[in-house]
């Protein structure tokens, strides 16, 4: 890629539109695509985006528009849309681009894929790139420090192309080849979020968020192992990091979510007055069956996927805390029978 070769971004919620905004940050075009109209019009009329990012002024050299056609002949794409619609989403493109770097967080509900497996079947021909780690979108609009996972499917060849487009000065990525585990670092984390929430809308205090982000990481490192994930990137940014920084702010969509559940709110009545996506609401349920089928035990995972579907957050809360006495660690559980 060229120093000054525009750069495509599909999705402009929050993190779309500080993504767009980080690429545009040293005066590279970019062309970001919107679903909603009046976001379109704000971008190009009044550099903003008040509905999801209103608190970043946006570079000049980002033009919106509500036409997937617009993007023809980028070779770069970032694909942000919500999860659950990113495979209809690349499908609608008029010719798969050279790169598809997939930013969103999830799996697919009904299919159980990853969305490297969406979008290798709906864009064929695209090399499969994924970006993930610790971000927060108006941190990254406004050029605060910043280092994530870019894994490549494409290997080293892919990297060498993506990384001088993608890097700025604030805005730092590290390669992987593990796209698997970039996405279930990315996918689960936003599950226990919600657990971290819950128990802070409960009032349980800062020694059991602390459990529960590190029983949490033991999930998602045996998750990650049935999928063919290596440990190493899920103690990286794209896992660990990502983990630590969603599960400790309420700046998190799913932590938020989590902490209204806690507090006594419906999850039905949350997620209709939502316009910004909580994946981990999406994921929650189809991560339980997965590890329900691989015989992958993550009962947090499960105890966020009931109390999505109504439970009572204060008694899922004293089922976990009831469950048997056992080792920490697996290897030390023949010791004590567990």
């Amino acid at each position: 890629m060229t120093q000054h070769e525009t750069i495509g971004v599909i999705g402009a919620g929050a993190w779309g539109t500080a993504l767009a905004q980080m690429l545009a940050s040293d005066g590279r075009d970019v062309v970001l695509w919107a679903y909603e109209p009046e976001v379109v019009q704000a971008i190009n009329a009044e550099h903003r985006n008040p509905l999801y990012l209103p608190s970043a002024s946006l570079a000049p050299t980002i033009r919106a528009t509500g036409e997937l056609g617009d993007l023809t002949g980028i070779d770069t794409l970032l694909v942000v849309t919500p999860a659950q619609v990113l495979g209809k989403v690349l499908a609608s493109l008029p010719r798969p681009p050279r790169d598809l770097v997939l930013c969103s967080k999830g799996i697919e509900a009904g299919s159980g894929r990853l969305m490297n497996d969406v979008a290798r079947e709906a864009s064929p021909g695209s090399a499969i790139a994924v970006l993930s780690g610790p971000t927060f979108a108006h941190e990254v609009a406004a050029g605060m420090p910043t280092a994530v996972t870019l894994a490549c499917g494409g290997g080293a060849e892919q990297w060498e192309r993506l990384a001088p487009a993608i890097a700025r000065p604030a805005f730092r990525p590290y390669y992987s080849d593990d796209v698997t585990g970039a996405e279930i670092g990315g996918a689960v984390k936003n599950v226990l979020a919600i657990a971290c929430g819950v128990v802070d809308g409960l009032g349980l205090g800062q020694n059991a968020r602390a459990a529960l982000i590190a029983r949490g990481f033991s999930e998602m490192l045996r998750f990650g192992e049935a999928l063919g994930a290596q440990t190493e990137t899920l103690t990286g940014l794209c896992g660990l990091g990502d983990l630590v920084l969603t599960c400790s702010s309420a700046s998190s969509r799913n932590f938020a979510l989590g902490k209204a559940l806690g507090e006594g709110a419906s999850a039905a009545d949350l997620m209709a007055d939502r316009r910004t996506v909580a994946e981990g609401a999406h994921t929650a349920p189809v991560l339980a069956d997965l590890a329900e089928q691989r015989g992958v035990p993550m009962p947090i995972v499960a105890a966020v996927n009931a109390i999505l579907g109504g439970a009572s957050a204060r008694e899922i809360v004293a089922e976990l805390l009831s469950r048997p006495l056992r080792a920490e660690l697996e290897s030390d559980a023949g010791d004590i029978g567990a």
